[in-house]
Formats: C-alpha cells, sequence, structure tokens
C-alpha cells in the first residue's frame, strides 16, 4: 500500500468487501508499510475484516518501500525513537501489532464500564482465532527474514531485495529462504511456515501479448538504489511463448524453493486484460511446472 499516490491507501475497506462478496480464495495484501500504521488500532481492522471473510485473510507487512514523500510516517504522527531507524519504528509496530493479534488480554477493564465485560484484563476486539498465523513479513534482506521467522510471521520476498551478493536475484532469494527456514527450525514453532515469491510473468499467447510484453526489455535483473545507501536488486520480468516461459520458470531457484507464487499483474491495462494473463498461465504454464 502506498500513502500519498493516487490509488488505495487504507486496504481494510477493500479486503472486507472482496471477503463478504467471496468464499474460497485466500485475500491478502503485499504489503502494509507499518512505518505508517498504530498496531492497535490495525489490529481491530484486521479481526474484522477476517471475521468477514471467514478467516481467510493472508495479510502482508513490511517497512515499505520508497515513498512518495519524503518521511510521509511523520504527517501520521509517528517518529522513530532516539536511535532508531524508520525501518526499526515499522518492526516496533509489527511486534507490537503480533502481540496484540495473540489474543490475550492486557488492558485494566474499568470498574464501571458501558458494556459488561468479560472477566480479567482486555485484548483488542474483535478477535479473529488463527489470523496471528496468516501475518506474512515481506523481507528485502536475510537479516529481516531470519527476524521474521523468530517472531512466527510467513514470509513475503518480492521482486526487489537488497543485493548482498551480486547474484542473479533468484539465487539470492533461494538462500534468503534458505535462512529463513533454518532461523525457522531454530525457533522451535510447532507449524509450518508459508514464504512466497512474487513474479512478473505473460504468457505471449495473442497479439496483445505481444504487443505489450514482447519487446519488453527486462529479460534481466536490474541494479539500482533505494535510497543513498541500499544497493538493491530489481528482478526480470518473464515474457515468452509458453514453451520457452515454462523452460526459463523451471530454472529459477527461488520459485522452486518457495511454496506460493505471487504473480504482479499491470493493473492499468484492466480487469479484462489481467483475466487474461492470469488464465494463460493457468491454461499453458502451470500444469507443465506442476503448479496448482
Amino acid at each position: 500500500m502506498h500513502h500519498f499516490a493516487r490509488q488505495l491507501g487504507s486496504p481494510f475497506p477493500l479486503l472486507a468487501a472482496v471477503g463478504a462478496r467471496t468464499k474460497r480464495i485466500e485475500i491478502g495484501t503485499a504489503v502494509i508499510d507499518m512505518r505508517y500504521e498504530n498496531p492497535m488500532y490495525m489490529a481491530e481492522d484486521a479481526g474484522a475484516a477476517d471475521i468477514i471473510a471467514t478467516g481467510r485473510l493472508q495479510l502482508g507487512i513490511s517497512r515499505g518501500s520508497p515513498e512518495q514523500v519524503i518521511d510521509g510516517w511523520r504527517y501520521f504522527g509517528y517518529a522513530p525513537k532516539d536511535g532508531e531507524t524508520p525501518g526499526d519504528m515499522a518492526r516496533r509496530h509489527a511486534e507490537v501489532f503480533l502481540e496484540a493479534l495473540n489474543g490475550r488480554g492486557f488492558a485494566q477493564p474499568n470498574p464501571r464500564p458501558m458494556f459488561p465485560n468479560p472477566p480479567g484484563l482486555l485484548r483488542v476486539e474483535p478477535h479473529s482465532e488463527g489470523l496471528r498465523d496468516r501475518i506474512w513479513w515481506g523481507s528485502s534482506s536475510n537479516a529481516t527474514a531470519q527476524w521474521a521467522a523468530k517472531l512466527g510471521m510467513n514470509l513475503q520476498s518480492s521482486t526487489l531485495k537488497d543485493d548482498e551478493t551480486g547474484e542473479p536475484l533468484h539465487v539470492q532469494q533461494r538462500k534468503q529462504i534458505e535462512a529463513y527456514r533454518e532461523a525457522w527450525k531454530e525457533s522451535g514453532h510447532q507449524r509450518e511456515p508459508r514464504v512466497s515469491v512474487s513474479r512478473s510473468i505473460f504468457a505471449l499467447v495473442d497479439d496483445r501479448d505481444r504487443a505489450y510484453f514482447g519487446r519488453s526489455g527486462r529479460d534481466q535483473d536490474q541494479i539500482g538504489y533505494i535510497d543513498a545507501n541500499t544497493r538493491a536488486i530489481f528482478g526480470r520480468s518473464y515474457a515468452a511463448e509458453p514453451d520457452e516461459l515454462i523452460k526459463e520458470l523451471a530454472q529459477d531457484e527461488a520459485i522452486a524453493a518457495a511454496d506460493t507464487l505471487l504473480l504482479t499483474v499491470p493493473n492499468q491495462l484492466g480487469v479484462d486484460y489481467n483475466a487474461h494473463v492470469i488464465k494463460s498461465i493457468l491454461e499453458f504454464v502451470a500444469p507443465e511446472l506442476g503448479w496448482r
């Protein structure tokens, strides 16, 4: 989610609306910028949206990406503590959010409340059982992936990552996933985590596809800087005839290591075309790679 941009800045009204109109699909975000979030209020919104969706919310959160404005979170009333970076603040907000989702009481009840209280300390409401296990951290580095594992969050690794080794993105992501899973194992969590990677994938099956993506020029990873000090690697797009696309995707080590693939689609091209993009992958590519 991006603030100060001409798009939806708050995901929960849309998540609740989608949850109310659907029955089976998972519904999620990739990602909510925790620098901007009041974690307690967010826990209330997330709990309500997940109840409406009958437990199908898969909520991706992170420190966020480059912004529309300088230090935009300050306009929302947030600032890092002394010695903190904005990323540290995002992770602190995330930890408070996760604790609120646990459902344990922490607030002292008023002896003369407006409504009757259950016994003991009070928790944030509404509480949605199981949502805590469906929180994902969008990680751009190995270190934050390991941090997310220790806190029991699932892992999202997108098409943008800190360039930590100079290797291709898919190799760096595979190593990031391995580091995450090792940290998860060492932390002693009782469930299996989920891991996703994001890719831009286009099967060229008609003239529209070839016109839009046949000469995309994005068949190689790109190197850049997301701030003055952080060298980043931006993942390539996959755009080819189905037979060639299958061969290329079979060599992607991160896709093979993950259990979930998120497709990034060009929303500016409209719903109908994006439905065609997804349908083409499901029909011509996924079966040959064993995806389901």
